[in-house]
């Protein structure tokens, strides 16, 4: 209940705000290994965390509509630069619904949990929501579990 309310609260403080994550992460097309509580896992270049959601088949997302305002894609314009500890083999990107180009790890599409409003953020690991687990990614391409 407390995170249902969590995800209330930060869709009501402003969709918007989902739209303006998504879109300013999109200039730092990289992706970065970084420490957290869950042990190494995959960041974007500003150090906000990214998530995979165990309901997407490889390759392709199924997170539209409200879930993607609680859970926007991470979208680029070109091709994202893999950082050091990230495996290039394992990057890609997959044409969303919308048109978007959504970075891929593993063939996992992925995304931001609206409600990390700081770099190094973790607040949604292992949730239920929209049918399906989120989980933080290891540089091998695993799931955090």
């Amino acid at each position: 209940m407390r995170l249902l309310l969590s995800v209330v609260l930060a869709l009501a403080a402003g969709s918007a705000s989902s739209a303006a994550l998504a879109s300013s992460h999109a200039a730092r097309a990289t992706l970065t290994v970084g420490p957290s509580s869950y042990g190494r896992v995959l960041f974007d270049g500003r150090g906000f965390a990214l998530y995979a959601f165990t309901r997407d088949p490889r390759g392709k997302s199924v997170c539209t509509g409200t879930c993607a305002k609680a859970w926007p894609p991470y979208v680029v314009k070109t091709r994202p630069r893999a950082a050091s500890g990230v495996k290039a083999r394992l990057l890609g990107t997959t044409r969303r619904a919308d048109g978007g180009l959504q970075v891929t790890y593993a063939g996992r599409a992925l995304y931001y949990y609206v409600g990390d409003r700081n770099g190094g953020q973790i607040l949604c690991q292992n949730v239920t929501e929209f049918g399906g687990l989120w989980r933080v990614i290891r540089p091998s391409g695993t799931l955090v579990r």
